[in-house]
């Protein structure tokens, strides 16, 4: 019965032998994917608002959780960001197919030493599931939370040495840095970038393509 309301459901030409695993993973991609970006007073304007701009071109829902609490953040060049949600809300509200975290410097120190953010990060990654950081992010809130280690990783040049002074990360000078589900990117410049990567990993390549296209970026 169950497996008969599935193949229902879908628009493909499936039959009754068709493997049940097989059918629960086309659905799992037709279902709208979640992210989480994480903000804090201080954060890079471009990478936060890039990241979360594009990840919606992609049909992505994403939710902006305001850390510690949800008030407008004021970024590091004076922008401010209204959060959609609190960071109490953001722990009742997962999972989250990715959490994004932005840089700058202050807004990543916050990030970093926020037990909430902490506990989030260690759920995504004991489930398996996606966690970017870009900029200060990987140095000041991966490395701050014990995330990611023993993992390839890139982030803002200046941070190389907080992120391999321990031995705990392999470091990469490339502009997006994928390993299995951790997603690590250099800065505002390399923003379009990691956003267009993540949207390739959870909605497909042709998706981030197209948006690329529609955009003038080179994909």
């Amino acid at each position: 019965m169950i497996i008969k309301f599935l193949l229902n459901s879908l628009s493909y030409n499936f039959t009754a032998k068709t493997p049940f695993y097989f059918v629960r993973n086309i659905q799992s991609r037709n279902m709208s994917k979640k992210a989480l970006v994480l903000l804090a007073e201080g954060a890079e304007e471009m990478e936060a608002v890039i990241s979360i701009d594009v990840l919606r071109r992609g049909g992505i829902d994403v939710a902006v959780a305001g850390v510690p609490n949800k008030i407008p953040i004021q970024c590091s060049r004076g922008v401010i960001v209204n959060p959609t949600i609190s960071i109490d809300e953001a722990k009742v509200n997962g999972p989250y197919d990715v959490v994004v975290l932005p840089g700058g410097l202050q807004g990543a120190k916050n990030l970093g030493a926020n037990e909430a953010v902490g506990a989030i990060l260690k759920e995504q990654e004991k489930s398996g599931r996606l966690i970017a950081a870009i900029c200060a992010a990987p140095a000041l809130v991966l490395k701050a939370h014990g995330i990611a280690e023993g993992r390839n990783v890139t982030s803002y040049p200046s941070f190389e040495k907080e992120l391999t002074s321990n031995g705990k990360y392999h470091y990469s000078q490339e502009k997006v840095v994928v390993d299995g589900n951790i997603t690590t990117s250099r800065g505002p410049g390399t923003a379009l970038d990691f956003s267009l990567s993540l949207v390739s990993q959870l909605m497909g390549k042709e998706k981030a393509s197209e948006i690329a296209k529609a955009l003038l970026v080179p994909y």
